[in-house]
């Protein structure tokens, strides 16, 4: 039997529960590939998984978006071939913290040529999160006003540039010391969340993309117009408020989606998306990057390189 390393949890809790196992090959069925992985990024999902919160089955192999070039086909997979280079978002079935992962078609589309693997690993889930909720729940479209709640993390640094790359005006909330960085990434207007209140300082926008949730989702109805709508990917909008505002609530679960991902890479080839990746651990090192997103301050993604 052919073996790979892969990163799994055989009990919750904190770091120290990730263990590096030898498990079987995968292989792939129908139009399926299994792909040689190069890097994989960490996403908050891996340490909620770590620590219990989404009732995963035990053992699991944590990590939710790769890049990687294909190494064996599926008998149905007649588009692809090895060493075809790709990136994916995977579906909570598998885990891309491993050697070698099993992607469906739906998932995967073509790595973008100006990124290294490591940087193309940082955008499946982050990006499919940032263009699901501005564009197919937050409608967003060219000559409109977003408001971006977290604009410098892993999400909300691809949802400045998508919002900018199609015409919005973007305004978003991060600290004082991410200002520079935002700005140089489009946004429009960076408010310092720490010392302004944003109602204060943004009004009439049409869509509020909401990667904070808490207090900041409740203050975030008095910025919107009329008609206008709140998108969250972490706790569903009050009802009640979204009609007495005459506004609209929305949540959601981030999808696979192989066509977005492919729009994405036109983007990011077309040299209008760039990822930003703050560091890079060895997959042995996956308790240290882990730790690193969930109690420090990060710009943009945490990566894992898998394979040189």
């Amino acid at each position: 039997m052919i073996t790979m390393k892969a990163v799994r949890i055989h009990d919750f809790g904190g770091p120290e529960v990730l263990s590096l196992d030898a498990v079987p090959l995968p292989q792939p069925h129908d139009d399926e590939v299994t792909l040689k992985v190069y890097a994989a990024s960490v996403n908050p999902v891996d340490y909620k998984v770590r620590e219990g919160s989404s009732g995963a089955d035990l053992p699991v192999t944590l990590g939710r978006d790769v890049s990687g070039v294909v190494e064996l086909c599926g008998t149905r997979a007649h588009t692809l071939k090895k060493g075809d280079p790709l990136y994916a978002m995977l579906g909570n079935d598998r885990g891309g913290n491993a050697e070698y992962v099993v992607v469906k078609a739906t998932e995967a589309a073509a790595k973008p040529q100006r990124l290294s693997h490591a940087e193309a690993a940082a955008v499946p889930l982050a990006g499919l999160t940032a263009w699901q909720g501005l564009f197919d729940h937050g409608g967003l479209k060219s000559g409109q006003r977003v408001l971006i709640h977290g604009g410098a993390g892993g999400v909300g640094h691809l949802a400045v540039q998508f919002a900018k790359a199609a015409g919005a005006f973007v305004a978003t909330t991060v600290s004082a010391q991410d200002f520079d960085f935002v700005r140089a990434l489009g946004a429009d207007q960076a408010v310092d969340y720490k010392n302004q209140r944003f109602e204060e300082v943004v009004e009439d926008v049409d869509l509020v993309f909401d990667l904070v949730a808490g207090e900041t989702q409740d203050r975030s109805w008095d910025v919107l117009k009329p008609g206008g709508t709140l998108v969250s990917t972490l706790s569903e909008p009050s009802a009640e408020k979204a009609r007495l505002h005459r506004a609209r609530g929305v949540s959601y679960l981030t999808k696979p989606n192989a066509a977005q991902l492919a729009e994405i890479s036109r983007l990011i080839d077309a040299g209008k998306v760039r990822p930003f990746v703050q560091a890079i651990y060895p997959l042995e090192e996956v308790a240290r990057a882990e730790e690193q997103l969930e109690k420090q301050h990060t710009r943009g993604k945490i990566v894992l390189q898998v394979a040189a």
